[in-house]
């Protein structure tokens, strides 16, 4: 039987309807609301009759000590009134009960009201739980399939939104954008299976160096995310940088593999670095790219790398004094001690190629600057020269973005006439991908001599 309380301060109102009610329901009657509250803290009945007109406490005030506790906010109420003025009903209504009943009671009536009332508030809890059962399940499909099959990691498009959430929500976090560094060898040596094996244990490496909150991907192929949300410093981001290259190294020497995979790791910080997943992704990008130029197996923090190009924007140089600059000799003669930006290992190694073999080779430093007005901020600027760099030129060339206002070209096998053509070629593609603030570029043409022609 369903489980009524009945709240009502006039004792013969209380007995009439215990009378009406009892041989339907099970009927409990009080008679003020300090005794229903005192009830209801070790019973939940299926609805209470509430009445609006008592003394010390009245309905409206019972109703929203109960709508204030968690356990009681959901029993349907039903407010009893003598009161026939519509000011009252519509207050009944608009404090959240489900209906009113006028007194004096008509038992055949309240009875049929009450039953209809708790047959529909039956059908809402049982919509309710299905609702969040289908709620469950949908969750549950959607952590499924956003999950890689392979390593059980998160997918792009989890990791970006929840990166973007996190971010939103106002926590500082750092983006790890990770790499494996000749990740083909395992499969071409010992078999897709072993490279399987290899992408489930460094998955494996990535949730034991995270914590909660932590968001994991992976990418595709060789190459993985790892969001970090709670802020750390950048001594805790290396040193977790540092355990996920020195544990995968050990598993891989513990598996017997005797190849030369390692990992590389570009590091971006929220929000110094980036406001949003992409603006993170691209910078941590960067800062891995240089890490694969500099030797791989190692770590490096994209702001660092901003650092040391802004150190010489405000002090604009020659093409001159570049190529003297990078053509200081390394500390061996055989390979090079990587202690200088990325270029400068490249530079050398170009320029023992012109000491053996009398390559004509040729630079290109290209400097930008803003119109007199126009905006300061050369990050677009050189993002997009860089690209048409990249599009104008071919495999054997090179180049490197110097500081936050220039980049060097290295072009091999050409005479000044087709460097010329390639500088006004690179210009004319900077100028199709560039659409911000007016900007001029100037570019300077040097031959690249052997040491032995200075």
């Amino acid at each position: 039987m369903k489980h009524l309380l009945i709240v009502d301060d006039d004792k013969t109102n209380l007995t009439m309807a215990r009378n009406a009610l009892s041989d339907t329901f099970k009927v409990t009657a009080v008679v003020s609301g300090e005794q229903a509250l005192r009830f209801l803290t070790s019973n939940i009945p299926d609805l209470i009759l509430l009445d609006i007109n008592m003394p010390e406490m009245d309905g409206f005030e019972v109703m929203e000590k109960i709508r204030g506790q968690e356990p009681l906010k959901n029993i349907p109420i039903v407010f009893l009134t003598a009161d026939s003025e519509s000011e009252t009903e519509s207050r009944c209504l608009e404090t959240g009960a489900v209906d009113f009943i006028a007194k004096p009671f008509v038992p055949l009536v309240m009875r049929s009201r009450i039953s209809r009332i708790l047959e529909l508030e039956e059908l809402r809890r049982s919509l309710a739980n299905e609702l969040e059962v289908k709620s469950r399940e949908v969750t549950e499909m959607k952590n499924r399939t956003s999950r890689d099959p392979l390593t059980g990691l998160r997918d792009r498009s989890y990791t970006e939104n929840a990166v973007n959430a996190a971010i939103a929500s106002g926590s500082q976090g750092a983006l790890l954008m990770i790499d494996m560094d000749n990740f083909k060898s395992v499969n071409d040596v010992y078999g897709h299976m072993a490279g399987d094996g290899t992408l489930r244990m460094f998955a494996d490496i990535l949730v034991k160096n995270s914590s909660e909150g932590d968001i994991l991907c992976r990418l595709g192929g060789d190459e993985f995310i790892m969001y970090i949300s709670d802020g750390s410093s950048k001594d805790e981001l290396r040193a977790t940088a540092q355990s996920v290259i020195d544990e995968f190294r050990e598993c891989i020497g513990n598996a017997g593999y005797e190849t030369d995979t390692s990992v590389s790791i570009g590091i971006s910080v929220s929000p110094d670095d980036g406001a949003d997943f992409n603006s993170l992704y691209s910078a941590a990008d960067k800062a891995l790219y240089l890490v694969k130029q500099n030797g791989k197996n190692s770590y490096h923090f994209y702001s660092e790398q901003k650092a040391d190009e802004n150190k010489r924007t405000g002090n604009l140089v020659d093409i001159s004094f570049i190529s003297e600059y990078l053509s200081r000799a390394d500390a061996n003669n055989g390979s090079y001690v990587l202690n200088l930006e990325s270029f400068h290992h490249v530079y050398n190694f170009i320029r023992r190629i012109v000491e053996r073999n009398s390559s004509v080779v040729q630079t290109i430093l290209f400097t930008v600057s803003f119109e007199p007005g126009e905006s300061s901020d050369f990050e677009p600027v050189l993002d997009a020269l860089e690209k048409a760099v990249f599009t104008s030129l071919r495999r054997v060339d090179v180049s490197t973005r110097y500081s936050g206002r220039q980049v060097m070209v290295v072009l091999m096998d050409l005479d000044r006439q087709n460097c010329e053509l390639i500088a006004g070629r690179i210009t004319e593609n900077f100028r199709s991908l560039y659409s911000g603030p007016e900007v001029s570029i100037s570019y300077e043409i040097e031959r690249l001599e052997g040491k032995n022609s200075r």
